[in-house]
């Protein structure tokens, strides 16, 4: 996978919700609820109920860090967060406090990831919606200030266990039995000639680890899983790999969308047909048009944790047409993408337990609403979450590409109880991990 392209690393989070989560069925239970919360206050250092750093009774200030270099790589982020805060500020704010968002750059660099991340330290209430490769950097700083909050879609590990960090779609290595189930009653007579494409990234190989793992454990045989470099662009020989040697299903699901669009661009180059399985980080407006149009795309399968965001769903889920509507209001003409995504459910984390953090709310207060959230899903946006437990359910969607456009089937209706989600067998962890 390329850095360049939004790396690989974005994958650990954008297929089916990575943590471990074994449970049978999810609950469809209210946006997010502070009552009875699973996570701990313990870790809170008593200063941090001391520390208003960023906040007046009018205002609140969030950092957000993301890599914005290179052509605005994660500009999607600040754009996600700042939709969300001018659509909370247009009724008022947070308890009569308006959000402010101040964002930085931190220039594709992990000296710059922590450098932005210990301005925010001394400046901002909260980090939130930070989107970039380079977390890690940043999750050190973190570490060192447990009482500092983080509201964000973390791509570290490391960074992702501190108690202070909090995501709407927690990561863990792991994958959804679930999709994997659907494609093999779908394609019965591929099971024994799987194959994909993987990032050469650690993350990127815990992750394939964890789906390869329940690929095996359902009855697929993966033939082919080479890696390819992040520089690499051109995908014809691991299509003519794939040919050659009989792969018949190929899960695409690992890789960002300008990656997919040029293998599946070769693959209508090379006359090769197998069933594709697409995935989070592939769901793009420009992923059609990337390929060379819907003749390319046409019939391939989407499985991931989320609803149709991009418009499709929007008759369906309120929060669809909440979601668009805002974004343009924050950046005008901007194409959202999985990255705004997640800069907007962040964002909303954020608000929501910042609105129980109490009338005077401190640095301590919020990361104790935090530790309570043990059910978050967005308004139905996406599969419901526990962020306090740091953990996913097991519920997922599955959509196809129909006339050139991302259509739901085999879903259940957008209705309660699961809101137009799957939510069958189980989130599956490698065992060891």
């Amino acid at each position: 996978m390329g850095r360049v392209a939004a790396g690989s690393l974005v994958l650990a989070v954008a297929l089916t919700g990575a943590a471990c989560s074994s449970t049978s069925s999810s609950s469809s239970s209210t946006a997010a609820t502070t009552a009875g919360g699973s996570g701990s206050t313990s870790s809170i250092p008593q200063s941090a109920y001391s520390n208003y750093t960023g906040i007046t009774k009018t205002s609140v200030t969030v950092g957000n860090v993301a890599t914005l270099a290179l052509g605005g790589l994660f500009k999607g982020a600040p754009t996600g967060v700042q939709a969300y805060a001018d659509y909370v500020n247009s009724t008022g704010g947070i308890n009569g406090r308006k959000i402010v968002v101040n964002g930085a750059d931190d220039g594709f660099s992990g000296q710059g990831n922590k450098q932005a991340t210990e301005n925010a330290l001394n400046s901002t209430f909260a980090l939130v919606g930070n989107f970039s490769l380079d977390d890690n950097y940043g999750g050190q700083v973190l570490a060192q200030n447990p009482g500092m909050p983080d509201v964000s879609q973390v791509l570290d590990n490391a960074t992702n266990k501190l108690p202070n960090v909090f995501s709407p779609v927690p990561l863990n290595d792991g994958w959804q039995e679930g999709p994997i189930q659907y494609f093999k009653n779908k394609f019965p007579n591929d099971l024994n000639a799987a194959g994909s494409i993987v990032a050469a990234s650690p993350s990127a190989a815990a992750t394939w680890a964890g789906e390869k793992y329940v690929l095996n454990k359902v009855g697929f045989k993966v033939i082919y899983d080479a890696t390819y470099p992040e520089l690499q662009t051109n995908f014809t020989p691991n299509v003519i790999a794939m040919k050659n040697a009989g792969v018949k299903i190929v899960f695409l699901d690992q890789m960002p969308e300008n990656y997919a669009s040029s293998v599946l661009k070769s693959m209508q180059q090379q006359n090769y047909h197998p069933a594709v399985i697409l995935g989070a980080a592939t769901y793009s407006n420009n992923l059609i048009a990337g390929a060379g149009g819907p003749s390319a795309v046409n019939g391939d399968y989407l499985e991931q944790n989320s609803t149709l965001y991009l418009g499709q769903d929007a008759s369906d889920v309120p929060a669809v047409s909440t979601f668009l509507h805002w974004v343009q209001v924050a950046s005008p003409g901007f194409k959202p993408d999985l990255f705004t995504f997640y800069g907007w459910l962040s964002a909303e984390l954020f608000a929501q337990a910042l609105k129980n953090a109490g009338n005077s709310p401190s640095r301590g207060s919020l990361l104790a609403a935090l530790s309570k959230v043990t059910s978050f899903n967005g308004d139905h946006i996406v599969l419901t979450t526990n962020p306090a437990a740091k953990t996913v359910g097991n519920c997922y969607i599955i959509a196809k590409v129909v006339n050139g456009n991302f259509t739901r089937v085999d879903d259940p209706p957008v209705a309660p109880p699961n809101y137009g989600f799957r939510c069958d067998y189980s989130y599956v962890t490698k065992p060891g991990t």
